[in-house]
């Protein structure tokens, strides 16, 4: 037997342990998998440390690298995240009332785990203790499949989790990482639908096309994060700007960073020279239509086409757009349905923004950096689900479950 379906085969046996644990035990767990992590928190960061300076040795792109890192404030931010999860309420056994039936049979619906779920993901360690707690607190169990980047960090975070259900006499094979990164082995993992419910990718593009078109087990896609900020006529331009330099600068290299930047033209001549200075001191690099170029002297002029790339990097196309609806057109055709943001005054067009415009986050006045499971009280994602198989947006704990039919009767039998 593989290395693959022994994984598999344990995470199976070991999901039907944990779909009827109590839900104190489990808050009691998460709790001490925190603990744990903190007090960890040197050994985690020094085997990061060696992987980052491995990456950046073999040329790495800087968004990866990013990504890739732990320190002390991150590590923090991964127990934090656990201890989080353990206050919100477990989903597993919520009931749905759906009625009683002319005949008398009553009808509910109960929140129950998917079984076993796989991440397939790059670089990212902390996903290791987002998704390794996420799937406990839900009922799953989780198979880990990292990018050989950051293999060994997400191996010391998992040793450091499994270790904690071993004190509660739980099953280690509940939090499994994939100790090798073959692509071979991927393939067999995703091949596993005897075993594994559903398939989560998180990285590019590539990752997520390749894991689409070759797993024989359902995908929930997470596709680019192609996001916008629309500056309207009726924006207060001190907003607009803070919302483009954080949503921009603050983070280059993750999903809900801002790739695009839209601007009414009613409002140009007020807010780009801002923005245009701003950007320059951040040394954001421009891409910019016809209509827009007079105040970017320097930027790539570019065809009103030419849009909806994902930088991830100080770089940004920004569009001078003659109406409301053209704002909304351009999303429609360069957006990835992940994170849109509008900055208006107007609650009515703020209203129609947000009905209109198909993403997963669609925000008003705020940053597009809030588009993430614990800024949305999720306590952390498992990923952000940018097709509507189920799920759509961050994907927290009830993301993780499905529901079936309860049906109570006295007997009654079918004419």
């Amino acid at each position: 037997m593989s290395i693959i379906t022994q994984i598999a085969q344990g995470a199976k046996k070991a999901a039907h342990v944990l779909s009827v644990l109590d839900e104190d035990v489990k808050n009691n767990v998460l709790r001490d998998m925190a603990k744990a992590i903190r007090e960890q928190s040197e050994t985690i960061i020094s085997v990061n440390e060696r992987e980052v300076e491995r990456a950046k040795v073999n040329n790495l792109d800087a968004a990866m690298v990013d990504r890739l890192i732990l320190n002390a404030s991150r590590v923090e931010a991964m127990a934090a995240g656990l201890e989080m999860v353990a206050e919100l309420p477990d989903p597993v056994g919520a009931i749905r009332e759906l009625g009683i039936r002319p005949n008398g049979i009553k009808i509910q619906k109960m929140r129950i785990p998917l079984g076993v779920v796989c991440m397939i993901y790059e670089a990212r360690p902390n996903v290791t203790a987002d998704a390794g707690a996420l799937c406990f607190k839900s009922g799953n169990a989780v198979i880990l499949r990292g990018g050989k980047e950051a293999l060994d960090t997400s191996l010391a975070i998992a040793k450091i989790m499994q270790a904690v259900l071993s004190d509660y006499d739980l099953p280690e094979a509940l939090i499994s990482v994939v100790p090798d990164p073959d692509r071979g082995l991927m393939q067999e993992l995703m091949s596993q639908r005897d075993y594994i419910d559903v398939i989560i990718p998180r990285g590019g593009e590539g990752l997520i096309n390749y894991v689409t078109d070759n797993a024989k087990v359902p995908v929930i896609q997470h596709f680019k994060g192609v996001c916008h900020l629309y500056v309207d006529s009726d924006a207060d331009v001190n907003k607009a700007l803070a919302l483009l330099l954080n949503g921009k600068t603050q983070r280059t290299g993750v999903c809900n960073a801002l790739e695009g930047l839209i601007v009414h033209k009613e409002i140009a001549q007020r807010f780009l020279p801002l923005a245009a200075q701003a950007l320059e001191q951040h040394k954001v690099k421009i891409h910019v239509n016809q209509a827009g170029a007079e105040f970017f002297p320097s930027a790539d002029v570019i065809a009103e086409d030419a849009y909806g790339e994902e930088y991830l990097g100080l770089e940004i196309a920004v569009r001078v757009v003659d109406s409301f609806d053209d704002a909304i057109a351009h999303i429609a055709s360069f957006g990835s349905n992940h994170t849109e943001v509008i900055c208006t005054e107007n609650a009515e067009k703020a209203s129609y923004f947000q009905r209109a415009v198909d993403a997963s986050v669609v925000m008003v006045n705020a940053s597009s950096r809030f588009s993430d499971g614990s800024e949305l009280g999720l306590g952390a994602e498992i990923g952000i689900a940018t097709t509507k198989l189920h799920a759509y947006g961050p994907m927290g704990l009830e993301s993780l479950t499905a529901e079936k039919y309860l049906v109570c009767g006295e007997g009654q039998v079918r004419d």
